[in-house]
């Protein structure tokens, strides 16, 4: 397995943090992102060693590492409701939660390393790195935060709405969650500019007319 490199923080001075966000695909719940400083000088190597991409860890790993990263690293969270992803987009409300992340740091990176290749506005330098995630251990363990975070998140929504298996699709549009949507109807968790919720809709209204 293609393990993250220091090469990119290495390459920059001073406080450098990494920045990833979760959740822009699916057709339900909030958009989240994740700010890390990872603090080198206390971090085990043994925590260092299993930090990768959040997609290639199981949810027992990433619920591991997601409190080591917090116990060794500075770290903060934002999410970007469902009317904020309606109203301005999926894209600008993932680079307003990666900001928001940022600013809430608590403290004033150096520079920013952030997945991807559209960098949001910050107050220092940034560079982004596509598959960053797999390039660069501060990226990396923003992604197991906001993932582990955002899961957690759909997992406690889904208890108020058990008929889309959001605790294990997290919003995604799986076969058992459009079908739910055919059933049940569209909730306010859902995404109403993403296409297949905007047909569901319009598909509801017109047999009501």
């Amino acid at each position: 397995m293609e393990k993250p490199s220091f090469i990119y923080e290495d390459a920059c001075e001073g406080i450098v943090c990494g920045i990833d966000e979760v959740g822009r695909g699916p057709l339900a719940g909030p958009v989240v992102a994740a700010a890390v400083v990872i603090d080198r000088g206390r971090m085990p190597m043994d925590v260092l060693s299993v930090i990768n991409d959040s997609k290639k860890l199981t949810a027992r790993k990433r619920e591991y590492l997601f409190n080591k990263i917090h116990e060794f690293s500075h770290v903060a969270i934002a999410e970007c409701s469902v009317e904020e992803i309606d109203d301005i987009n999926i894209l600008q409300a993932s680079l307003r939660a990666m900001k928001n992340a940022c600013g809430r740091l608590g403290l004033k990176p150096d520079a920013a390393l952030v997945d991807g290749n559209k960098p949001p506005k910050l107050e220092c330098p940034v560079q982004t790195l596509v598959g960053g995630d797999a390039k660069s251990f501060s990226i990396a363990a923003a992604s197991i935060v906001a993932k582990h975070y955002r899961d957690e998140l759909m997992k406690r929504i889904a208890n108020d709405f058990p008929h889309y298996g959001w605790e294990r699709n997290a919003g995604y549009g799986t076969a058992a969650h459009l079908k739910a949507m055919e059933i049940h109807g569209v909730t306010l968790h859902h995404r109403r500019s993403f296409a297949p919720v905007a047909k569901m809709l319009l598909k509801d209204s017109s047999a009501n007319n």
